[in-house]
Formats: C-alpha cells, sequence, structure tokens
C-alpha cells in the first residue's frame, strides 16, 4: 500500500477461513528469513568430523593397508551404524526443539467470518483483519482501521520513544511486523506478510535469533579439549613406544594408538547435553510450560528465590466487583437484585477512567460490573471517548481521562487509581483522609484489592502538565476480588520444603497482600516491604532488608528489576514472574524470567526465558522438579561415562606395558560403544526423578557435573572393575588357559560390567535393584541388548574370529560369573560408602541453613 493511500474502512468481519488458507497457499507462511533445520548430510558430516570417528576411519584405513579386509569391513560397517543411531538421536531432538518453537511462535488476534480467533503469527494472511491491544507484537504490515495506538518502532528506527498511530490517511496509519503496541486498542488489515514486510527487507529475523550456550555446554566443552588434547597425546606417546621401544611394527603400534584414544575420548559428553536439554524443555513443556531458551532448563533446579506476581499466578486472575463504598454506605455484590442510586456515580465514573476493551482485568471487571447495573440509565456512556489521558506513573499512581463538557472549553474528568493517591489528588483534609485510609485497610484485610474514584472539572486551552493541577472530588471506593487458585498452597508448601524461597510482588496496598499471603501459606512472617520503602533505600540496605520479608507491596515495574538485580548479587539464583511491557527488563535480568502464556504480552513471552501456558503457580513448582531431575540425570549419566571409561582405557593400555596379548581392539571398543551411547542419551534421560527431588535444597550455582570431586567417587568405581578384570586376565593366563578363552571371559564380563556401572549410575542408593528397572524400561531394554550382543559376538564365528575370542569353556564361564560377582559386590561397597559420605555432607549444610 503506498503511504498516501487512503485506509481501507468498511464491513470488519474478515476474511473467510477459506479464503485464508488459500492466501497462506499462495504467498507461504508469515515467518521471516531464518535458519533452516539440520539436513541429514549435514548431521551425517558432523558425526564423521568428531575425534572419534576420524580415529575408526583412521583404524579401518590401516586394517586395509594390512590386508585385513573383512576386518577393516566390519569396522567401518559401524561407522554408518553409529551414524544411524546419531542420526535418530538428533532428528528426536531436533523434533522436539522444533515443536517448542511451534509453541512459542508468536500469536495473533484475528476477525475471520465475524469472529474473533487466536491463530500462530506464521497463518496470518494478506486481507487478515488484526485486533491488536498493549503488550501484541504486531504480526505484518498493516494498515489501522480503527483505534488510537502508541507503537514502539525502535527495532526499525532506533527511536525508543513510541509513535502515535490514527486511522487516516498517510503514513500515520501504517503498523510495521515485529514492533510493539505499548499502548491502546486497535484494529488494522494486513498488507504485506513475511519477507516482504519491511522488517523482512532489511534481514531482520528475531525469531531465529541463535540458541545461546548454556553454562554446562560451556564447561563440557572445555573438559572436552583438554581431554581430547591429553588422550591424543597419551595415544601418540604409546604408539610411539610401542613402535619404537617394543619393536612392534609401525601399523600395529598404530591400531594400538588409535584403540587407547578411541578408549579415552569423553564423545558422550556433548551428546549428552544436547539430548536431555532439548528432551528436558520438551518434558517440561508437557507440564504447561514452554521452553524459549532451552539454556535456562540448567538453572530452574538452581533457583533458590521464586518472585511471583500475585494477580494471575497465585490467583485466579478473575477479578469481579465485590464492594462498594461512598457517602459512609457500603454495596456488596452478592444475591444484589439492584445497585442503590448511591452508588450510581462511583460506577459512572469508575466507567470513564476506563479503557472500553480494557486489558487489565480489574478494568475488565470495572466494565462487566458497569455494564451490568447502569446498562439502562442516563450514567452509561458506550460511545464517548477521551479527548486527553493522563497515565499512571511510579510518581502518581492514579489516571485521569479527560472528556468534552457542555460546552467546548469545559472538561470532565475521570479517576481512579490506589486509594491514597486518588486522595492526594483530592486535597481531602486530614481526618478525611485517616478515616478513608481506615476503611481501605479493613477492605484490604480482608483480601480485597482497592481502588478509589474521583471526579473533577476544568476550563482551558492547554493541559496541566500534572494531574494535582486539577481539582478533583472524591466519590468512593471500589473493592475487587481474586480467589486465590485451588493448588497454589499445596505448591508454596512443596516450594518451601525444596528450600526454594517465594516473594509475592504485588500492587495491592499491603493489607491485601497480607491477606493473600495468610489464605494461601506463603509467609509467617509479617513484615511487608512498599515500594515507596525500596526506593528509600539503597541496594545493600535493601538486600539486608529482603533477609527478612516475603511480601513486596505497591510495586512498580522499574522495582521489579531492581529488586532481581539486588537479590542477585547476593548470591540468589532468581526466577521471576511477570506479564507486562514493562516487566520485560526484570524477566530478561533475571535467572529465569517466567512470562504469563494466557495474560501476558507478547513483549514479556519474548523477553523470558519460560512462559506459563496455564498462568498457574504449580506449574513453576513443577517445571523446577523437572529442572532438578534432568540436572539429577545430567550428573548420573557424566558419571557413568567417566566410571565406564576407566577399564576400557586400563583393557587398551595396561597389557601393552605389560607386554600382555592385546586384550581390547578398536572393533570392540566400537562395539562397546553401540551399549555406551544408547545409555547415555536414552537410559538416563528417562530416569525418573528422586523421591527427595523436592525436598533438599537447590544445588549451588558453582556445582557443575563435570568437577572433579564429583567424579572421583565414578573414576574409583571404574578403576575397581578395571582391576578386577585385569586381575582376572592375569589369572587366566597363569592358570594355562589359552589366550583368546581369557580374552573371552574378560570381555563378557566387562560388557556386564558396564551394564552394572550403568545401574550403579542411575540408582543412587542400590547396584542392582529390581525396583529400578521397573521404573525405566530402558534399563530392561538395555539388559536384553546387552544379551542379545554377547550372543551375536560369541555366537557368530565370523564375528567371533574378528574379535579375536573363542567358545567359551566351563572353566572361562566360571571366571566370568566370578569377575561379574567381585564387580558388583565392589560396586555396591563404593556405592554404600559414597551414600554415607553424600548424607554427612546434606546433613552439615541443612545445619548450616545453606
Amino acid at each position: 500500500m503506498n503511504a498516501n493511500e487512503a485506509p481501507r474502512t468498511g464491513n470488519l468481519t474478515g476474511l473467510d477461513p477459506a479464503e485464508a488458507a488459500r492466501r497462506l497457499v499462495d504467498d507461504g507462511p508469515n515467518i521471516l528469513p531464518g535458519s533452516a533445520s539440520r539436513s541429514v548430510f549435514a548431521m551425517a558430516a558432523g558425526v564423521l568430523l568428531e575425534p572419534m570417528f576420524l580415529m575408526l576411519l583412521s583404524a579401518g584405513g590401516l586394517y586395509l593397508a594390512l590386508g585385513d579386509r573383512a576386518e577393516a569391513a566390519f569396522l567401518l560397517s559401524f561407522v554408518f551404524v553409529v551414524i544411524a543411531i546419531t542420526i535418530a538421536q538428533e532428528s528426536k531432538t531436533q523434533r522436539a526443539l522444533e515443536s517448542l518453537r511451534d509453541l512459542s511462535a508468536p500469536r495473533a488476534l484475528v476477525i475471520r467470518s465475524g469472529l474473533e480467533i487466536r491463530i500462530p503469527g506464521r497463518d496470518v494472511v494478506r486481507g487478515d483483519l488484526l485486533v491488536l491491544h498493549e503488550g501484541d507484537r504486531i504480526a505484518a504490515d498493516a494498515v489501522l482501521l480503527q483505534g488510537h495506538l502508541d507503537v514502539d518502532e525502535s527495532l526499525l528506527t532506533g527511536e525508543a520513544v513510541p509513535v502515535v498511530k490514527l486511522p487516516v490517511t498517510g503514513a500515520g496509519a501504517l503498523l510495521f511486523a515485529s514492533t510493539v503496541v505499548t499502548k491502546g486498542v486497535g484494529t488494522a488489515e494486513v498488507i504485506t506478510t513475511a519477507a516482504a514486510t519491511a522488517v523482512g527487507r532489511i534481514g531482520q529475523a528475531l525469531a531465529a535469533a541463535p540458541e545461546p550456550v548454556s553454562g554446562l555446554q560451556l564447561a563440557s566443552r572445555k573438559l572436552i579439549r583438554y581431554l581430547t588434547a591429553g588422550g591424543l597425546l597419551l595415544a601418540a606417546t604409546y604408539c610411539l613406544l610401542g613402535w619404537l621401544w617394543d619393536g612392534h611394527g609401525f601399523v600395529q603400534s598404530m591400531l594400538a594408538g588409535i584403540a587407547l584414544a578411541m578408549a579415552i575420548l569423553p564423545e558422550e559428553i556433548p551428546v549428552i547435553l544436547t539430548i536431555f536439554l532439548a528432551l528436558g524443555a520438551w518434558r517440561i513443556a508437557k507440564r504447561k510450560v514452554l521452553t524459549r531458551r532451552v539454556s535456562a532448563v540448567e538453572a530452574l533446579g538452581a533457583i533458590s528465590v521464586l518472585a511471583v506476581d500475585k494477580t494471575g499466578t497465585l490467583t485466579q486472575n478473575r477479578m469481579r466487583v465485590a464492594q462498594l463504598s461512598a457517602h459512609g454506605q457500603t454495596f456488596v455484590d452478592e444475591a444484589a437484585v439492584d445497585l442503590p442510586e448511591t452508588f450510581h456515580e462511583l460506577v459512572e465514573f469508575a466507567m470513564l477512567a476506563t479503557p472500553g476493551d480494557p486489558f487489565d482485568p480489574m478494568e475488565k471487571a470495572i466494565q462487566s460490573f458497569g455494564r451490568r447495573w447502569l446498562g439502562s440509565t442516563e450514567h452509561f456512556h458506550a460511545d464517548l471517548s477521551p479527548t486527553f489521558e493522563y497515565g499512571l506513573s511510579a510518581e502518581i499512581l492514579a489516571m485521569t481521562r479527560v472528556f468534552t463538557g457542555e460546552s467546548p472549553s469545559r472538561y470532565r474528568l475521570a479517576t481512579k487509581g490506589a486509594p491514597e493517591a486518588v486522595a492526594d489528588l483530592c486535597h481531602l483534609p486530614s481526618a478525611r483522609r485517616d478515616e478513608l485510609l481506615r476503611q481501605v485497610e479493613e477492605m484490604a484485610e480482608g483480601g480485597l484489592r482497592v481502588l478509589g474514584v474521583a471526579r473533577g472539572e476544568w476550563q482551558g486551552s492547554e493541559w496541566p502538565e500534572s494531574q494535582h493541577d486539577f481539582t478533583f472530588h472524591f466519590l468512593g471506593l471500589i473493592g475487587f476480588v481474586d480467589p486465590p487458585r485451588p493448588d497454589v498452597a499445596a505448591a508454596i508448601a512443596e516450594c518451601r520444603a525444596a528450600g526454594v524461597r517465594i516473594i509475592m510482588l504485588t500492587g495491592d496496598h499491603p493489607a491485601t497482600a497480607r491477606a493473600v499471603a495468610r489464605d494461601v501459606g506463603l509467609s509467617e512472617r509479617p513484615e511487608i516491604v512498599t515500594g515507596v520503602e525500596m526506593d528509600a533505600l539503597d541496594d545493600d540496605a535493601l538486600r539486608e532488608r529482603m533477609r527478612h520479608v516475603d511480601l513486596c507491596a505497591r510495586m512498580q515495574p522499574v522495582q521489579k528489576l531492581r529488586l532481581v538485580q539486588v537479590l542477585r548479587q547476593g548470591g540468589e539464583v532468581v526466577a521471576m514472574t511477570g506479564d507486562g511491557v514493562n516487566d520485560a527488563p526484570a524477566l530478561k535480568a533475571a535467572d529465569v524470567g517466567i512470562a504469563m502464556g494466557e495474560r501476558g504480552t507478547d513483549v514479556a513471552r519474548e523477553a523470558a526465558a519460560l512462559v506459563l501456558l496455564d498462568d498457574s503457580f504449580a506449574s513453576i513448582v513443577a517445571a523446577i522438579g523437572q529442572g532438578r531431575r534432568i540436572y539429577d540425570n545430567i550428573t548420573k549419566a557424566t558419571r557413568f561415562v567417566f566410571a565406564v571409561h576407566m577399564p576400557i582405557i586400563a583393557l587398551a593400555l595396561v597389557p601393552a606395558l605389560l607386554h600382555w596379548p592385546a586384550l581390547l581392539m578398536p572393533v570392540q571398543i566400537v562395539l562397546l560403544e553401540l551399549i555406551i551411547d544408547p545409555a547415555c542419551s536414552i537410559v538416563f534421560e528417562a530416569e525418573a526423578a528422586e523421591p527427595d527431588v523436592m525436598t533438599r535444597p537447590p544445588r549451588s550455582p558453582s556445582e557443575s557435573p563435570f568437577a572433579l570431586a564429583g567424579l572421583r567417587h565414578s573414576v574409583l568405581q571404574g578403576l575397581g572393575l578395571a582391576v578386577v578384570l585385569l586381575l582376572g586376565f592375569a589369572v587366566l593366563t597363569k592358570s594355562g588357559v589359552a589366550v583368546p578363552l581369557a580374552r573371552t571371559a574378560v570381555f563378557m564380563a566387562l560388557v556386564v560390567g558396564v551394564y552394572m556401572l550403568t545401574l550403579a549410575s542411575s540408582d543412587p542408593s542400590h547396584v542392582l535393584r529390581s525396583e529400578r528397572m521397573g521404573g525405566n524400561p530402558w534399563l530392561r531394554r538395555m539388559a536384553g541388548g546387552v544379551t542379545g550382543l554377547l550372543v551375536f559376538v560369541i555366537g557368530v564365528p565370523v564375528v567371533r574370529n574378528l574379535m579375536g575370542l573363542a567358545v567359551p569353556d566351563a572353566a572361562s564361564l566360571i571366571a566370568t560369573s566370578l569377575m561379574i560377582g567381585i564387580s558388583a559386590l565392589w560396586l555396591a561397597g563404593s556405592r554404600r560408602f559414597d551414600n554415607r559420605r553424600a548424607r554427612s555432607a546434606l546433613e552439615a549444610k541443612r545445619r548450616l541453613g545453606v
């Protein structure tokens, strides 16, 4: 549309669904240019470039050079098997991420066939009628047909000041995709979508922003770099020693070095983090919590402070007018048959002070109440529009709307806001003011949220700078009720048991905050800090004050941001909820910003790391539990990786150093990877939460699954298993057992040992327990896979010969059983010792209040 073309008006019924579907097919989805999903070829190439698989290809090439085509073919065939497994795992991860992106994509409210429906932003087409409210991100370039909007176009222009949009001829009626409505309500017709929009033409693609790397991923990459460098250096040294010192052939020494490098490289760790975080986000989404940034999943388990809005999170966000107070009389809206005349003016000016199509639940309650009781009276003004407005501000917690009076220079004023602010605007005498505030206190102690209402008149040609320059007459009070959600009390109790402190934030009167906190069992501490008191404290004093305060009343969005910053500076891991445009800075500053999905604005949702699809506090608590489960499982999988690599390294390294026959070859290590990789990425990811997951304190932000202190026990478990296997091999060979039979006994014990390490790492209290297997079906499937693998390797002659194994006899089977039994005793004993040490440490932390 040309900027000078007149906006189209007329019948606002919108497109019919069939025409919208046809245009969607013709023009394509309304999405900005972004990154495409990885292709199968790209996934395969990524696998082949991993150090582990470069080693595998090198070993296959060396076997070919030696003329051992059967072993080379068998070895290289595993490349394709591992590529297939990796692609299947990555595809599952990618599908989970894509489903999350579909959920988190911007949504639009459109009119189709005369009905307002909410659709994904990608389904908006040319000719659609957008219904826009405060906080909406505009889905496509459009022209305003009705309403009055203030729009933040800083994305395009760099100017932070919102631009006024009116349905007039010229550029002032044009709206641009990805800009934000900061104020007002309007209807607009879409003129261009996707890459044809202004933001699309200049290459802005907000939806395609790269996923930030999590702290765990950064730590794991650093660890892998060190281990890879160390492993390759050790393998190269080992190869040279075998060639120059022991006199082995270069090719044989190279194969031994490759086997050792493959045993050392921890290629499973990046797989663990990628899959666990992505599938963890998908599991959390099933609990009605959408993860917009996967990196936030790891922070969930460390949350120590949860700062939540009262309205809509702890309460049902179903505001209704419950009580009126005017001229010394009280009206309670329970089974009332009519509204006495005494209260008509109060309700009339409350409606005038409220937008006709409001976004705020309290303002919706005012309009609904007014239409119910005044709809057929002269006090109802459906078509009256304000000439000017004074918005709510931190200095004056009240808003005033100005209407044209009987003559052009005379105006009527309608004001509503915090009772103390409205009383101040009305310049009430001290006695009247004290009586009013006492009445407000009584209503607030009953759990009501209270607003004051006033009217005024003004005559002049230029608007005063402040509402204080008008003269107002106080009309009365309106009390609103918003009952707590039924599941909040239990969720708060669960949070407190988990050591997560809850701070309630509200713009309400302190007494209202205290009443709601009492009803839901949030806090037994009566102390409250208000926004005004907060501004009077410096950061250190506020941080100290917040150690003893759980309730914050009369809060402004800018104060939420400061509160988040102060709490984080004090070492807390902070989760913050919000729903408005002005909440976005606080949501972004929090460790975990949580936006409301039902009543939240697009801006809040985009600033947040999580979005509550049902606005329920219980869903936040469930997400914290899931975050702890995910972190626990990452820790279990990481410890398993380090434990399982110990016997593999030892069996590859020690025989050469002691001049024994080779115990592990590259083909055997690759075969073991077919057990280890699924155990890491599937078995541990599916582990259920530990019984104490929500009864222990939050983990420290500095805690890491890669910390040496946490891995020490796992390394000792693996080394103990290695010692048992090496001693078993030594005893067998010294007893005259043939090397292939001894190698077979050790290999079978090692494969079963890998499975026992899986059980030992998954169960914090027992090594072998049938209930654990019942809780995780993948453990049973892994047991079947281990059995099938052994049958395949031993039972198929070609495979058995390639592995250098033999059909076990009675003596080797007895030796295998003994090695397995001793390994089980070792794992059980070490686990019991570690459990006692862990319990002692936890009790010490609890005694210290950590």
